[in-house]
């Protein structure tokens, strides 16, 4: 009987784990060099945002970092049908937004920088190149 119940316990702990590494935030840098903090500077490399236009794909264990370097990047919610889109990869170069940003140093909805939940796939679209 207790092999039953831990069990149990272990494959909602489990199913909890999957449904919470599901979520996947596009971290995209819209500003480029940063010339006063050295913290972020290097918290943006880490995270592999080393140039402007470039995304990264990371997990909520990661928000921290994200929103320390809120003032320089853009990031939300990607679907599961764009990373799809994307094969998987974790580092993209992208180019400039067809039609532009609104304003690199306000704060979404008025500008493009923070976070902008499921919005960030549409940008994502207007960045890819080729497409």
């Amino acid at each position: 009987m207790s092999d039953l119940g831990g069990n149990m316990i272990t494959d909602k702990i489990s199913s909890e784990r999957t449904q919470k590494e599901t979520t996947m935030y596009a971290v995209i840098r819209v500003r480029g060099p940063i010339k006063k903090s050295g913290k972020v500077n290097s918290t943006l490399e880490n995270i592999g945002l080393k140039r402007k236009h470039s995304m990264t794909i990371l997990d909520e264990k990661n928000l921290p970092l994200i929103k320390k370097v809120s003032n320089y990047v853009t990031w939300g919610e990607i679907s599961k049908e764009l990373l799809e889109k994307l094969n998987g990869k974790r580092i993209i170069r992208l180019s400039s937004p067809r039609k532009g940003f609104k304003a690199t140093k306000m704060i979404y909805p008025k500008g493009d920088l923070g976070y902008r939940g499921d919005k960030i796939n549409e940008l994502i679209e207007r960045m890819l190149p080729g497409v």
